[in-house]
């Protein structure tokens, strides 16, 4: 393999903001436990013990739902890549299927567009082909991903090369 082919000229990492550390959700998995708790007691004493049976299944439903919101967040990721004049997007979705997308790096555009009371568009588009990239990030991230992408495909289309022969 040839070193052009071993180094990208661009590549980042994008992945959903996790809503907390693995701590946090112990701690909240732990108060949503407690106040449930604290109702089926009053419940019971109250003589309605049936309530119970809900509460505790209110209780697994929540864990449940936190569990695999965690596990599914965690899979998804996009990986944007350039290199040997290619321009690859590889995509991970919340049931780990992956797709991947490739344009001539040469014609690539980047368009970030301005969507009023709502995250910007970032797109990747190459001739007739188009697709969005970074969709799970925020506002701050994708102008910094656009950033980043059009000085890479500048630098790749404009390269600066460096012949002894003509140095002064």
């Amino acid at each position: 393999m040839s070193s052009a082919q071993e180094r990208p000229l661009f590549e980042a990492l994008s992945t959903p903001h996790q809503s907390g550390t693995q701590t946090g959700l112990r701690v909240v998995a732990g108060l949503v436990t407690l106040g449930s708790a604290g109702l089926t007691a009053l419940f019971w004493s109250l003589g309605a013990w049936p309530v119970a049976g809900f509460m505790g299944g209110e209780v697994l439903l929540v864990l449940g739902l936190l569990r695999a919101h965690r596990r599914w967040s965690s899979r998804m990721a996009e990986r944007i890549t350039l290199a040997d004049g290619r321009l690859r997007v590889d995509r991970t979705d919340r049931r780990g299927r992956q797709q991947a997308l490739e344009f001539e790096a040469y014609w690539a555009r980047v368009t970030l567009t301005p969507r009023p009371g709502r995250v910007s568009e970032l797109r990747l588009s190459a001739r007739a082909r188009s697709t969005e990239i970074g969709h799970f990030l925020g506002e701050e991230n994708k102008t910094d991903l656009a950033q980043a992408l059009e000085r890479a495909l500048h630098s790749y289309r404009s390269p600066v090369f460096d012949n002894p022969q003509t140095r002064g």
